[in-house]
């Protein structure tokens, strides 16, 4: 299930969110070798400080952390213009209680092939996105904002997500940083719920759902072997 917690409900989820840091340092620090803060295992910036809301993907009975993303109001700090902001023009105002920055997307192939062998790692991106899209649309969002390197395109395109890209920039790391936007609408959870063959996967509760039958996603055309798949924020 994918679900969100929340600052009020950090305390009911705490052994969640240290798997979730624990995960997060596997691959943004010992895979991507980011520079970014660690603190024995676990990968936790100044931004999680700010009582951002995270978007888990577990299991019915919450025990196994398959992938995570932070959110925070673009109204407040956040990496994309204490960090990033080279990466989309100076004429360009983000900040607007309807837009929302998502971070530290990430996922944990090895738990999903475990549990469920049928998805592939790129295709379990694609649910995040879904879920993430879902989740904004329920919440009052109207667009996203991340900062990702140029191969998570394809990602984004293979789920159906409108991603605009509005800037790039060099100096961050071994590849580009770009800056895309995405668009929240009921015409664009549609449409994503069409190229994926998925849909509600996002529960606003975090509530027990019926199982669904395994096998319902639409198969890969190619086969990916890495442990973790991320954006780049």
């Amino acid at each position: 299930m994918f679900f969100l917690v929340q600052a009020t409900d950090y305390h009911r989820h705490r052994d969640l969110l240290d798997r979730m840091y624990r995960l997060r340092k596997r691959v943004f620090r010992d895979e991507l070798e980011w520079d970014v803060p660690v603190i024995g295992d676990f990968e936790r910036d100044s931004y999680d400080d700010l009582n951002p809301a995270y978007l888990l993907w577990t299991d019915e009975e919450k025990s196994t952390l398959y992938g995570s993303l932070r959110l925070l109001p673009s109204t407040g700090p956040t990496l994309l213009n204490d960090v990033f902001r080279a990466t989309y023009p100076n004429d360009i105002d983000l900040c607007h209680p309807t837009i929302w920055e998502g971070t530290r997307m990430c996922i944990d192939a090895e738990e999903i092939v475990a549990d469920m062998p049928e998805i592939e790692p790129q295709d379990a991106m694609c649910m995040m996105l879904l879920a993430l899209g879902e989740c904004a649309l329920d919440s009052g969002i109207h667009t996203l904002v991340s900062n990702y390197e140029p191969h998570m395109k394809r990602i984004y395109n293979r789920a159906g997500a409108p991603l605009t890209q509005i800037g790039k920039a060099d100096g961050y790391g071994r590849r580009p940083v770009c800056c895309g936007l995405f668009e929240v609408s009921r015409r664009t959870i549609e449409t994503m719920r069409e190229k994926t063959g998925q849909s509600g996967l996002y529960a606003r509760d975090g509530a027990r759902r019926p199982t669904t039958p395994k096998g319902t996603w639409i198969p890969s055309s190619s086969t990916v072997h890495s442990v973790t798949w991320n954006s780049a924020a």
